[in-house]
C-alpha cells in the first residue's frame, strides 16, 4: 500500500461517533431498551434515516415522533407532532449511511470497510474514494427505494455504500487471497480468491433480496447491498487497466499476513 488510508479511517470513526451519539442504542449491548430510549430512537431515525416514500413522492409526516412518552387510550407510547424541522429527503440518504441500529449492525459494516477499503482507497485516490462511497450509498439507497416507493420504513447503514467497495474490489483485485472461515462440523480457515469470497457474498445477498433463504428478509434492506455492489463494479471498471494486484503482506491480522496498515480477513 503506498497510501495511509485516512479516507477509511475517518470514515469508521465518523460511523462510530455518530453509533455512540445515537439515543437508546449505544448503551443497550443487550438489545433492550426502555420506552423513553424508544421513543428518542423513533425520533432520531425520523429525522436522519431515509424513507422510501419521502425520497421517491416526497411526501413528508404530518406528525412524527418528538422523543417525549404519553398516556393514551391504551397506554404509555411515544408523543408525536408535527415536525419541528425541515427534513431534506435527498440529505437523508448521506445522513442514513451514518446511523446503524445495533453494535452488531455497526461492527459488521466497519469490519469490511476496514479489511477492503484501504486497497480501493489506495488505487482510487483520497477525494476519488470518498466521492465514489458516498455515489455507491446514494445508488443503493435510491435503487431501493424506487423498489419500495411507498414503505415508511427508515433505511439506515453504511451496507449499500459498503457493498460498492466490495463490487469495486472485485473488479480490481479478483485474484487477491482472503481468508474465510468455512463452517464445516468447524470453523475451517480457508484462504480463497476474492472473486469466489465476494462473489458468493453476491450471490447470497441477490438470493435473499428475493425473500428466499431468510425468514427476516424485510428486516434488512438486501437489495440495497445488490444495487451498492453494481455501482461499485460499474464505477471500478475504467480503473481496471493498469490496476495491479497487492503487494504480498507480512504480519498477521485477521487471519490474513499484512504490512503496516493492512488488513485483511
Amino acid at each position: 500500500m503506498r497510501r495511509t488510508p485516512w479516507v477509511t479511517y475517518a470514515l469508521i470513526a465518523a460511523n462510530v461517533l455518530v453509533f455512540l451519539a445515537t439515543p437508546g442504542v449505544a448503551g443497550s449491548v443487550a438489545g433492550e431498551s426502555s420506552l423513553s430510549q424508544l421513543c428518542h430512537l423513533q425520533a432520531f431515525l425520523e429525522h436522519y434515516a431515509a424513507v422510501p416514500r419521502e425520497l421517491i413522492h416526497h411526501q413528508m409526516p404530518r406528525v412524527v415522533p418528538t422523543g417525549g412518552i404519553g398516556v393514551g387510550t391504551h397506554g404509555p407510547g411515544c408523543i408525536v407532532a408535527p415536525p419541528g424541522y425541515d427534513k431534506s429527503p435527498e440529505l437523508s440518504v448521506f445522513t442514513a449511511m451514518f446511523v446503524h441500529g445495533s453494535w452488531l449492525h455497526l461492527l459488521g459494516n466497519m469490519l469490511f470497510l476496514w479489511i477492503f477499503g484501504n486497497n480501493i482507497e489506495d488505487r482510487m485516490g483520497h477525494v476519488r474514494f470518498f466521492l465514489f462511497y458516498v455515489v455507491c450509498g446514494y445508488a443503493a439507497g435510491y435503487g431501493f427505494a424506487l423498489l419500495n416507493a411507498d414503505s415508511s420504513d427508515p433505511l439506515i447503514g453504511a451496507s449499500g455504500a459498503i457493498a460498492g467497495v466490495l463490487g469495486a474490489y472485485l473488479v480490481l483485485y479478483p485474484r487477491a487471497r482472503v481468508w474465510v472461515l468455512v463452517p464445516f462440523l468447524i470453523f475451517l480457515p480457508l484462504r480463497l480468491p476474492a472473486w469466489i469470497v465476494l462473489g458468493f457474498w453476491f450471490v447470497l445477498q441477490a438470493v435473499y433480496s428475493s425473500g428466499q433463504g431468510v425468514s427476516q428478509a424485510g428486516t434488512v434492506a438486501y437489495a440495497a447491498h445488490v444495487i451498492g455492489f453494481l455501482a461499485g463494479m460499474l464505477l471500478a471498471l475504467p480503473l481496471r487497466p493498469g490496476t495491479t494486484p497487492p503487494p504480498e503482506p507480512r504480519g498477521l491480522i485477521f487471519g490474513r499476513r499484512a504490512r503496516p496498515g493492512w488488513s485483511g480477513w
